[in-house]
């Protein structure tokens, strides 16, 4: 009998993802619609609920709450596993690292805080909640995130414009394997505790890394620039999201990286997709030299 999963925000980044590697891996899938479909109904039933939701930032105060709740609720009532992706938002800038399960969640900022919340609210319910956590996405797809809407959109005029420090590490998720190490979990979720927070590490890398392999596979190599803050700051006092992204701008000059040793332990035989296959996919096919080889294939072997 096929078990089911229930896709909130199956959209959105995570949730489009999830959908695909739950359906490969032969699971029987629903997905929410909201403004049509009722949670509670909808939850009856379902074996995982993948909580794909994410409100734009200016709407966090007022949304996430609210809509975790909600999540919660249908949760506890149905029996459902919930898994749930997790950032690295919650860790303050002096966090000694690598940030892992055990690490303390003291960031002080506004997203921050709501962030810590929101899992304490999971962690002090009756569900029970799997926290896949990661780093900035690498998207096969356009989705607005750091990576395609501003690091690489101007690749095609020979610009990768980074928004922090080039020289220091930062934490990197290739979504397609985010997605499959949840189906993972999702797999052997009887023999895990009812709270668990579980670190993906991904790549951990530099701009200048990034940067460095992305010209292996580009027609004419890019050179590396500064994103330019200026912007945000005049903008800030009448747009929120400018705000928001002014606030996590700490992110991209703080030296960090995710631990992989609980990964390891419940999933050993999970390989990373290889960072010379999952970047292309990640970059604007016209600007490659050739059509980038997909995930999935036998080059698949875990990058640090």
């Amino acid at each position: 009998m096929k078990q089911t999963a229930l896709i909130l925000g199956a959209s959105g980044r995570f949730g489009r993802a999830a959908a695909l590697a739950f359906e490969q891996a032969g699971w029987q899938l629903r997905r929410f619609k909201r403004g049509r479909d009722d949670l509670a109904q909808t939850t009856a039933g379902v074996d995982v609920i993948v909580n794909g939701w994410n409100p734009a930032y200016p709407d966090w105060a007022a949304q996430v709450p609210q809509l975790h709740r909600q999540v919660i609720r249908a949760a506890e009532a149905s029996g459902a596993t919930v898994i749930l992706p997790g950032n690295v938002y919650v860790f303050g800038a002096e966090t000694a690292l690598p940030w892992s399960e055990e690490s303390p969640h003291a960031a002080q900022n506004p997203l921050g805080r709501i962030r810590i919340e929101m899992e304490q609210a999971y962690r002090a319910s009756s569900a029970q909640v799997i926290l896949l956590r990661a780093g900035d996405f690498l998207d096969t797809e356009a989705s607005g995130n750091w990576f395609d809407a501003m690091i690489t959109a101007k690749l095609g005029k020979g610009k990768f414009t980074y928004p922090g420090r080039a020289d220091i590490p930062h934490a990197w998720a290739f979504l397609p394997d985010l997605a499959r190490a949840a189906v993972e979990l999702a797999a052997i979720r009887d023999c895990l505790p009812r709270y668990l927070d579980v670190p993906f590490a991904g790549y951990t890398l530099t701009g200048q890394e990034i940067l460095a392999e992305v010209n292996r596979h580009l027609q004419q190599p890019a050179r590396l620039g500064q994103m330019s803050w200026l912007p945000l700051q005049l903008a800030r006092p009448f747009w929120p999201l400018g705000r928001c992204l002014l606030e996590m701008r700490y992110l991209w000059n703080t030296p960090h990286h995710l631990s992989g040793e609980l990964l390891h332990q419940l999933l050993p035989d999970f390989a990373s997709t290889s960072l010379q296959v999952a970047l292309p996919q990640c970059l604007p096919k016209a600007v490659l030299k050739h059509t980038a080889p997909r995930a999935g294939g036998k080059d698949i072997r875990a990058v640090a």
